[in-house]
């Protein structure tokens, strides 16, 4: 059936409606919005470069990191691939691992060029969503209007003020490109553009999988704006080159589509299987079915109300724990089916649906229904699904302004007064990304001392920052708000053996390991104990925690040493010296090799002992004091 003459786009609107690839030859003004977009987002996000990285994963991923520390190398590509780095952060993501170990290699650890990477990728990802929605709408001033909100919204402020959410950023990046790819594939499909999508939409999982919803955001790109799926005859205006693709039916559309959705899945297994690796799932331990549940329909309520009005943001929001008074679901789902139901009713306006449909599909991976972590919701969830709701307020109030025969000036008026007020609100909420401190005042306050998350990082940073006296109440605020809390229990108890209390210590160290919180953290409370017992002269149960705790890390050369002096105290020297010697290959200090040196000695193995003690004096200055040590720690 031949199609009908499709209208042509109007002067103003239209800059090159024929383009179905990205990088063809742009107009003028083209170049100069995307300039605009660019360069605006880095003015507002200037003040990054005065900050540092923070204690809140920055130091798992980067400073702390050996394998990302040392750059790119071999060693380090072999390192990101592998499935031993998923209990790292609780994910599989290789290219994430390797966009921060080149920050390394060009920046070492100075946080100033890792957070600019942070802002380019950011502008990066604004100027692609305008180009693609350009292209596929013809409608270069509500694609601008999106693409600036995306850019300037202070809810995005999380994902690139924090160097450890370039994951976010990566997977955008590689999410949009995918898009791209998607709308070369429809113009001729055929084998080749197909490998090249798949091969984007991979690369977009391997840096964060959250984008596994991208094979159904294809679905909604087929009805709007690609209108493969239910051709509209009513179409306003429509790209030559939209109105050359062939219609689709839906189950052919589902076939084209299925290597995309195994793709997913594979992603979804790995992610889970990293996830319960790293410790990060604790829906089956902490939150039951209805609980969850119950936050996930509070949390779509709150992300809308996060969109329009972006006050009190915060780096955490606690889990309530519990099911929401039955006022709050009610209002949540009277809300969300109503918006549902209104934009079905008004599908004419074809994005309308695809803009909620997106905004609801993309956050299903982070809602909360498998819960990761202890937020209710998070800044950083945010940045793909507000695109949705950008899209239904940019051409809403567009039509509505066109209807109303609106000036442009009029329209531009309105639409700088609000990137002007967001761009306000991003640079005053950059600001609390300046230090963990900063940061995590800012968090408790926000809200109002109820996670025991930000009480335990506040508290953290103050150590680092050698206030250890103004730590304590914060470590005791965290046990009050959650008395399983595994990193308050587990500081208080480290404090409590320093100020020879071991009863309240072990007290606090078996309420870390009924928490059962992630390995690292379980090994320091078996090594905590085992200290203590070691001190109380019970040796058997100072080996069993030890041990435990060598189960939990295994290269924990505190609890290497800490059974190398029980072997030396029980007349076993050759055992000890075993002991001593995987703990100076994990930590070669002077004082273990001391240590080593003696073990080898009382065995019989004067040649080694004399190397490990010229060792020992090669990496001090005062070998007494060394010495000192040494003996402190077998006979203690």
């Amino acid at each position: 059936m031949p199609s009908k003459k499709k209208p042509r786009l109007s002067p103003r609107e239209s800059l090159a409606a024929n383009w179905p690839q990205l990088f063809s030859p742009a107009s003028q003004l083209q170049i100069a919005l995307c300039l605009f977009l660019f360069l605006s987002t880095f003015l507002v996000y200037a003040r990054v470069t005065t900050n540092g990285f923070i204690n809140f994963d920055d130091e798992h991923y980067i400073t702390s990191n050996e394998h990302v520390r040392a750059g790119l190398s071999w060693n380090t590509l072999i390192w990101a691939f592998s499935t031993q780095q998923e209990a790292q952060e609780a994910n599989w993501h290789p290219l994430t691992w390797i966009s921060h170990a080149l920050d390394c290699e060009l920046f070492g650890l100075d946080p100033i060029g890792h957070h600019l990477m942070n802002v380019a990728f950011h502008a990066l990802n604004a100027v692609l969503l305008f180009l693609l929605l350009q292209r596929a709408t013809g409608f270069p001033w509500r694609s601008l209007m999106v693409a600036a909100l995306f850019a300037l919204h202070p809810v995005n402020v999380e994902s690139v003020a924090w160097v450890a959410e370039r994951k976010n950023l990566l997977s955008m990046f590689f999410f949009l490109l995918a898009i791209a790819a998607y709308g070369w594939y429809v113009t001729r499909p055929d084998a080749k553009r197909y490998a090249l999508l798949a091969l984007l939409f991979a690369w977009a999982l391997m840096a964060k999988p959250q984008v596994i919803t991208l094979p159904f955001v294809f679905f909604l790109l087929d009805y709007w704006p690609l209108d493969r799926l239910w051709p509209s005859p009513s179409a306003d205006v429509r790209p030559d080159w939209i109105a050359s693709l062939r219609p689709r039916t839906f189950p052919q559309l589902v076939l084209e589509k299925l290597p995309l959705l195994l793709l997913s899945a594979m992603s979804a297994v790995l992610t889970v299987r990293a996830q319960r690796a790293g410790g990060a799932v604790r829906s089956e331990t902490l939150y039951s079915l209805p609980v969850r549940l119950s936050n996930a329909l509070v949390a779509y309520l709150r992300y809308l109300g996060k969109a329009v009005w972006p006050s009190h943001l915060s780096v955490m929001y606690p889990h309530p724990g519990k099911i929401f008074p039955a006022w709050q679901l009610l209002l949540a789902a009277f809300v969300l089916l109503t918006i549902t139901a209104a934009v079905v009713a008004a599908r004419r306006r074809r994005y309308l649906p695809v803009g909620w449909f997106w905004f609801l599909g993309m956050l299903v991976p982070m809602i909360g229904l498998i819960q990761v972590g202890d937020q209710a919701i998070a800044d950083r969830y945010a940045y793909n699904p507000f695109i949705g709701l950008f899209v239904m307020l940019s051409w809403g109030i567009g039509e509505w302004a066109d209807r109303k025969a609106i000036s442009i000036q009029t329209a531009a008026l309105a639409a700088g007064a609000v990137l002007i007020a967001f761009s306000a609100l991003t640079f005053h909420q950059l600001y609390f990304w300046h230090d963990s401190i900063t940061l995590w005042t800012r968090a408790i306050t926000m809200t109002d001392g109820r996670s025991a998350t930000a009480e335990d990082e506040l508290a953290e940073a103050l150590v680092s920052a050698g206030r250890r006296e103004e730590a304590v109440p914060h470590f005791r605020a965290a046990t009050e708000i959650n008395p399983l809390d595994p990193i308050g229990q587990l500081s208080l108890g480290y404090e409590a053996m320093n100020q020879g209390n071991a009863a309240e210590a072990l007290s606090r160290f078996q309420k870390v390991l009924e928490a059962q919180p992630d390995a690292s953290v379980l090994a320091y409370a078996r090594r905590g104990s085992a200290s203590i017992y070691r001190h109380r002269g019970d040796n058997l149960r100072a080996a069993e925690n030890y041990r435990a705790a060598l189960a939990l890390s295994p290269d924990d050369a505190e609890s290497l040493v800490g059974l190398g002096s029980l072997a030396l105290r029980s007349g076993d020297p050759s055992q000890a010296a075993t002991f001593y010697d995987r703990a100076v290959a994990v930590q070669p200090t002077d004082v273990n090799y001391l240590l080593l040196a003696d073990s080898l000695a009382h065995s019989g193995r004067q040649p080694e002992a004399e190397a490990a003690f010229r060792r020992a004096q090669q990496l001090t200055s005062d070998i007494e004091q060394a010495r000192r040590q040494a003996a402190s720690m077998i006979n203690h």
